[in-house]
């Protein structure tokens, strides 16, 4: 089974409080999982591969053999697929700890970037991340 997963993450203030936020649907895409959560003060782009961490890790309790990643972060997809380099500290362990994930993985990995009005759903409770200081639990 493929699993499209919508990623986010927001950050108020650059570094500030942040939310992550991972919708996950079906081939059909009908709504299998969602979660979100608080990360603390992060800047947005450490925010977005938290979100990434997540998704990854939600997808690992689902029986899925394919995930695409779908992300309005054109740095973090870039970085990913490694058309850009990641120079920051605290990203590069964000982006070795995706890579730790998907080297255990039992499902074919895709990223894409999308337009951030494709991605309300992630947008949205990346938001409610922060406003709700819920801890993020995956």
């Amino acid at each position: 089974m493929t699993i499209h997963a919508f990623t986010d993450g927001a950050s108020r203030g650059n570094p500030g409080e942040a939310g992550v936020g991972v919708v996950l649907k079906d081939e059909k895409g009908k709504k299998i999982a969602s979660i979100f959560g608080f990360v603390g003060s992060v800047t947005n782009n450490a925010a977005e591969y938290r979100a990434l961490i997540a998704c990854l890790k939600l997808a690992a309790k689902t029986k899925c053999d394919r995930l695409v990643v779908h992300s309005d972060s054109e740095l973090m997809v870039r970085q990913v697929k490694g058309d850009y380099k990641v120079k920051d500290v605290e990203i590069r362990k964000h982006f070795r700890e995706v890579f730790a994930l998907l080297e255990k993985a039992s499902y074919e990995f895709e990223i894409v970037h999308i337009a951030r009005e494709d991605n309300s759903d992630a947008d949205r409770l990346a938001n409610l991340g922060i406003e709700s200081r819920r801890p993020l639990k995956v």
